[in-house]
């Protein structure tokens, strides 16, 4: 089903906290109209201080790291780290033409490639879920291309050796995982979600 061109009215606008990493300036500009998807994440850390630490360190030889472009906490609190005009590091492969949104959820932390500890049994908040969709009705508004979204696993489906026993494979990226409400979420937001054979047969933008 194509996604409703025509955004419903989210029930508020959302509060966003804007909390700048230090390197935001030096990531890599782009047009909004470039921007035609959202990638869900979960942080995979116990806290939103922990995820904030992780973001802000220098990963790469430009001077940045990775991160999403908002992060939402359990009690539905959203943060803009990254403005959507840049490029953020988030997902492989899909950079360039998506917003990152991290929802504060602990996923399979601390042992995240450990075979036996890849269970991802911590549900999200209703309210955390409210502001995601309030979220993403604002971005459809603000983003003129914005028509799909996704999962961090639907997009990097890469098996890496267990962390415990080389001899098994398991998922690199999970989230946002088994719990996640994709059902609720696509109704709300009227966005199309972009999975399996869909992902190949949608072109980045140009």
């Amino acid at each position: 089903m194509p996604p409703d061109p025509t955004p419903p009215v989210p029930a508020a606008a959302p509060s966003i906290r804007i909390q700048p990493l230090p390197y935001e300036a030096l990531l890599e500009a782009r047009p909004l109209a470039a921007i035609d998807l959202v990638v869900v994440h979960c942080t995979e850390l116990p806290d939103l201080a922990m995820a904030r630490e992780y973001g802000e360190r220098v990963l790469h030889p430009s001077g940045t790291g990775n991160s999403g472009h908002f992060y939402i906490d359990r009690d539905g609190s959203v943060l803009q780290y990254v403005e959507p005009g840049r490029i953020a590091h988030h997902v492989r492969g899909y950079n360039p033409r998506s917003i990152g949104i991290e929802l504060v959820n602990t996923g399979r932390y601390p042992d995240w490639l450990h075979a036996r500890h890849q269970a991802m049994d911590e549900a999200y908040p209703p309210v955390q879920v409210q502001a995601l969709v309030d979220l993403a009705l604002h971005l459809r508004r603000t983003l003129p291309s914005l028509r799909h979204i996704a999962g961090h696993e639907d997009l990097d489906t890469e098996q890496v050796p267990a962390s415990d026993d080389p001899s098994l494979n398991v998922a690199r990226k999970r989230d946002p995982g088994p719990l996640f409400p994709w059902a609720q979420v696509l109704r709300a937001t009227g966005l199309e979600r972009l999975a399996g054979e869909a992902r190949e047969a949608v072109p980045p933008p140009l």
